[in-house]
């Protein structure tokens, strides 16, 4: 699995009188969102800057995947929020203790400092 960056922007129906937890059909989306988060798919999100974008943050086999699972959210076929960007993104820092980029670095310097010995 790969992890993508995304970068979502406000489709031609986002209301920018409204926030964005007030758009039409935020339960919704906030529903279906929640549930692409308990299964792991979506690592991170959020708004960026001023919050006209939004950022999220997927474990997916590949782009197709990543499409694939968002088509079903209700904001998309609304007009809503759509995806303005995708990229995979390769971790080489990550200060997370479970994360594979830490457990990664934390090998590499034990195997660094056992050839020093």
């Amino acid at each position: 699995m790969a992890l993508f960056v995304l970068k979502m922007i406000n489709g031609p129906e986002y209301d920018r009188s409204r926030a964005r937890r007030e758009q039409p059909g935020w339960d919704e989306h906030a529903a279906f969102m929640d549930r692409l988060l308990a299964e792991g798919f979506v690592v991170l999100g959020g708004p960026i800057g001023d919050g006209e974008k939004v950022m999220l943050v997927v474990e997916a086999a590949d782009e197709e995947e990543v499409r694939r699972r968002l088509g079903p959210d209700p904001w998309a076929p609304m007009g809503v929020l759509v995806i303005g960007s995708t990229q995979p993104w390769t971790i080489w820092l990550d200060s997370r203790p479970w994360a594979p980029a830490a457990a990664d670095a934390a090998a590499t310097s034990r195997a660094a400092s056992a050839s020093r010995d």
